[in-house]
């Protein structure tokens, strides 16, 4: 079993920011989790740092449109990104939401990688494309963790996980893909292990 370098666990909520203004000092090491507001986002927080409510689950997908930091050791954080592409909110917070999303992206020195995270039934949609791509530009390591895995049985999971990394291919950047149940915790160890790469700042594998 793997043994993750970094105590997760120890993560507390540190604040939330309507904007990248907002946020703690750019030093240290961030890492960032975004995905569709259906996507299992605060389930995979919550899984990570074995916290039943970390990061608030929603039955209303969306509700969140606030940047959350957490922080789990010196200068070390997580940061929750809102979800994006079901909320059903007016179009002009969409465009605020989506400038501030590229300005951290871009400007954010601390940001070492992010988490694209999928529902792995509905993989790489236009929005999750276009976030990726950012990313690369930014030269960002990425990780596409396609959650839900348990919904799939394991020949369709590694179908969807074969073609997925297989597409991935075309972002030219460093975009690792796995697959991820906060469920059964399938895929947790590849998890951690890639996000103790990333706060140990070393570069991604990839995969």
């Amino acid at each position: 079993m793997y043994k993750a370098k970094f105590n997760y666990q120890q993560a507390t909520f540190l604040t939330s920011a309507p904007d990248i203004k907002a946020l703690p000092a750019d030093t240290g090491i961030e890492v960032a989790f975004a995905g569709r507001s259906n996507a299992g986002k605060s389930s995979a927080l919550n899984t990570l740092t074995r916290q039943n409510s970390l990061a608030r689950t929603s039955k209303t997908p969306g509700r969140t449109q606030l940047i959350n930091t957490f922080v789990f050791a010196e200068d070390k954080r997580l940061i929750d990104l809102p979800g994006y592409g079901f909320a059903k909110v007016p179009l002009a917070v969409k465009e605020k939401w989506q400038k501030s999303l590229s300005q951290y992206l871009e400007q954010r020195q601390s940001l070492q990688g992010l988490v694209v995270l999928m529902d792995i039934r509905h993989p790489l949609k236009d929005l999750d494309q276009q976030l990726v791509h950012w990313a690369v530009q930014s030269e960002l390591s990425v990780l596409i963790l396609l959650t839900k895995a348990d919904k799939l049985g394991p020949g369709a999971r590694k179908k969807i996980l074969l073609e997925v990394r297989e597409a991935a291919l075309a972002f030219m950047g460093d975009v690792t893909v796995h697959m991820f149940s906060s469920l059964t915790k399938i895929g947790m160890t590849e998890f951690e292990q890639t996000l103790d790469n990333w706060f140990s700042g070393n570069p991604a594998e990839q995969g």
